[in-house]
């Protein structure tokens, strides 16, 4: 029997997960848990690169993890953990630190966007993001990344740096690939559909949360923008908030964007918003409610992550120890 190949992907608990969180990625971590052997993690680790309250960065860290159930993810068939409680994520990502050229993290956009937007913190870091990200992959020998467009250039440098050590050491990594689903939404800003929804948009406008309540969110997408014409048609060029929320509504409700045209011809622009929020209103009902259950029995939670680090650490300590033997570092 073919062995299964391994996925590994994770999500930082800097902000509440949302509709875009779901649609672009949870919602295809799902779907490949019956075909890939999956390691999913929640990468708080990567959160501190921007100053974080410690008992929010908890709170949220909890949340996300129910939040990760509620949307699907069976803890029976993936291996769920917090990145912080594997310390080999640290250990491996100093050792790839000095595989890593100076040139090729000062050439990487997330730095340069992260660096104008916290101009008074621009640590170490936020730097070496990369290195951390690249260990978080190699450490589990991943085949395939799901990633968004936007983070392919993540992974590219992962496989520069596992070619690298590779080249000196033998076949000590699995060369990752990114995986880009077929179909997976990119949700972009209710209120600017030239951004993508974001964690950091947070209390805005333009963002859905998949914890919002019904209310918050029927009143986004009636302000949600539009255009001056009031025709419900598919034209990301020219129309790209009625674009925005057909890909939504299409992804709530399963129609296609001819049949979603179809449904709203004659009809105007506050009609089409109120049919998207309820359907995501619908999308979103269940996740919530099961995540509300999920938190009341923080025992269940702490059992989850503890037995997902276990799990995780056993299958990094493999990778580690091949490393710091090909390194020269004396077997502890």
């Amino acid at each position: 029997m073919e062995e299964k190949k391994i996925i590994f992907s994770g999500i930082k608990p800097s902000g509440n997960l949302t509709l875009g969180s779901y649609l672009g990625a949870l919602k295809n971590w799902v779907d490949l848990s019956d075909e890939y052997n999956c390691y999913y993690c929640i990468v708080d680790m990567h959160a501190i690169t921007v100053r974080q309250d410690a008992a929010q960065l908890r709170r949220r860290t909890l949340e996300q993890l129910a939040q990760y159930i509620a949307c699907g993810l069976d803890p029976a068939k993936n291996t769920i953990f917090i990145q912080s409680h594997v310390p080999a994520h640290a250990e491996l990502s100093w050792v790839l630190s000095c595989y890593t050229m100076f040139g090729e993290l000062s050439r990487m956009t997330q730095f340069k966007d992260k660096s104008a937007k916290n101009a008074d913190n621009i640590n170490a870091g936020l730097f070496t993001y990369p290195v951390l990200m690249a260990a978080d992959i190699l450490l589990y020998q991943a085949d395939l990344v799901p990633v968004g467009e936007d983070q392919k250039q993540h992974v590219e440098i992962t496989r520069d740096i596992a070619h690298r050590f590779n080249s000196v050491y033998g076949e000590v990594f699995t060369m990752p690939e990114p995986f880009i689903p077929k179909v997976g939404a990119r949700i972009m800003s209710l209120s600017d559909p030239d951004s993508k929804m974001s964690k950091s948009e947070q209390g805005g406008m333009g963002c859905i949360c998949l914890m919002d309540s019904p209310e918050d969110i029927m009143r986004r997408f009636k302000r949600a923008v539009t255009d001056s014409d009031s025709c419900v048609r598919y034209d990301p060029e020219n129309k790209k908030g009625v674009s925005n929320l057909m890909a939504i509504y299409s992804a709530a409700s399963g129609k296609n964007f001819a049949e979603i045209e179809a449904e709203f011809d004659g009809k105007g622009y506050g009609d089409f918003k109120t049919a998207v929020g309820e359907s995501v209103v619908e999308l979103l009902r269940p996740i919530r409610e099961k995540a509300e259950d999920l938190l009341k029995n923080k025992d269940y939670l702490v059992q989850i992550y503890r037995d997902g680090a276990e799990t995780a650490a056993k299958a990094a300590a493999r990778t580690l120890r091949k490393v710091y033997k090909k390194v020269g570092f004396v077997e502890r």
